[in-house]
C-alpha cells in the first residue's frame, strides 16, 4: 500500500510540472504584450520597452520560466499587472467563495444523483427509470448559463424565496450562507447530477445481473440490502472515477456561475484577469485549479483500493 501510494503521489508530481509548462508556454506564446496593452495606445516604444523591463519580459523564454517556478515553489504567484496586488492574496480572498460553491454542489450532486442511479438500475424499463434518466438528459443538455438565469427568474425574482445573487460567508451565520449557495449549486450541479447519474445506473444494472446478487434475493436479502450493500459497493469504482472526472465539469462551470450569480470567487477573478491580460492572476488561477484537479485525481486513485483491495497499479 505505501509503494503504490509513493508511485501516485511521484506521478502526481510530474503532471503538476508537465501542467506547469503547459500553463506558462500557453499564455506567454499567446498573442499580444502585455507591456503595450499597460501602457496605453499612446505609449511610445521606449515606454513599452521599460514596461517589458519591468515586468521581467525581455529576458530569454527559459529565463521566465525558472523565475516564474522558483516563485511558485515559494508560494509566490507575483503581482497583479493592473491591481499591484500580490496575486496569492487576491486567490486567498477569493478562494473561500469557490471552495464553498464547489463543495456544496459535489455535495448535492452526489446524493442525488446516486440515489436517482440506483432507482432507475431498480426499476430498470419502467416509468420511473425513463422519468429520471430523462431529467438526466436534459440536466446534461441545458448550459449552465441558462439553469442559472432561469432559476433566478423562478425562485429569486417571482417567488423572492432566495437571494438573487452575492456571498455571504459561513462566520455570517448558517441560513444567509445557505441561502446564497442554493440557486448556483443546482445550477452548476446539474450536468454534474446527470452525468453521475446515468453512470450509476449502467454500472448498477451491471451488478444486478450478476450471481452474487441473485444468491442474495434468493436467501431473502431485503431490496435496500441487497442495493446499497451487495450492489453499490460493487458498481463503486466506475461511479467514483465519475465524480472524480466531473470535477472538470465543475471547474469550467465555476467561471460561468460566479459570473451569472456574482459570486467574488475565483472564476469571477479569472474572467476578469482575461480581460485585462493579467498574466500573473490568469496563471496563479490555472495553477490552482490544475492543482485541484490533479490531487483530486489522486484521491479518486486511492479510494479506488478502499472499494476494491484488489485494484494495484
Amino acid at each position: 500500500m505505501g509503494g503504490y501510494i509513493a508511485r501516485r503521489l511521484l506521478s502526481t508530481l510530474l503532471v503538476m510540472a508537465l501542467v506547469g509548462v503547459f500553463i506558462f508556454l500557453l499564455l506567454h506564446l499567446a498573442p499580444g504584450d502585455p507591456a503595450a496593452i499597460i501602457a496605453g495606445d499612446n505609449a511610445s516604444p521606449a515606454q513599452i520597452a521599460k514596461i517589458r523591463h519591468q515586468l521581467g519580459l525581455d529576458a530569454p523564454l527559459v529565463v521566465q520560466f525558472v523565475r516564474w517556478v522558483w516563485q511558485i515553489l515559494h508560494g509566490d504567484f507575483g503581482i497583479s499587472i493592473f491591481s499591484e496586488a500580490p496575486v496569492m492574496e487576491l486567490i486567498r480572498q477569493r478562494l473561500p467563495a469557490t471552495v464553498a460553491l464547489t463543495s456544496t454542489t459535489i455535495g448535492f450532486a452526489a446524493v442525488l444523483a446516486v440515489g436517482a442511479g440506483v432507482l432507475a438500475a431498480w426499476r430498470a424499463g419502467g416509468l420511473l427509470d425513463r422519468v429520471l434518466m430523462g431529467f438526466a438528459a436534459l440536466g446534461f443538455s441545458v448550459p449552465v448559463f441558462v439553469v442559472g438565469y432561469v432559476l433566478i427568474y423562478v425562485c429569486a425574482i417571482r417567488l423572492r424565496w432566495l437571494p438573487v445573487q452575492g456571498y455571504v460567508p459561513l462566520s455570517g451565520g448558517l441560513w444567509p450562507w445557505a441561502s446564497h449557495m442554493i440557486l448556483p449549486s443546482i445550477a452548476l450541479g446539474l450536468a454534474y447530477v446527470a452525468l453521475i447519474a446515468r453512470i450509476t445506473r449502467a454500472s448498477m444494472l451491471e451488478v444486478l445481473n450478476e450471481d452474487y446478487m441473485r444468491t442474495a434475493r434468493a436467501k431473502g436479502a431485503s431490496t435496500g440490502a441487497m442495493l446499497l450493500h451487495h450492489a453499490l459497493k460493487n458498481a463503486g469504482v466506475p461511479i467514483v472515477t465519475v465524480i472524480g472526472i466531473g470535477v472538470a465539469l465543475l471547474i469550467s462551470g465555476v467561471v460561468i456561475t460566479e459570473t451569472v450569480f456574482n459570486i467574488p470567487g475565483l472564476g469571477r477573478l479569472t474572467v476578469d484577469a482575461i480581460s485585462n491580460r493579467d498574466y500573473p492572476i490568469i496563471q496563479g488561477v490555472i495553477v490552482v485549479f490544475s492543482g485541484a484537479y490533479v490531487l483530486v485525481n489522486l484521491a479518486v486513485d486511492l479510494v479506488y483500493t478502499l472499494i476494491d483491495p484488489r485494484i494495484r497499479y
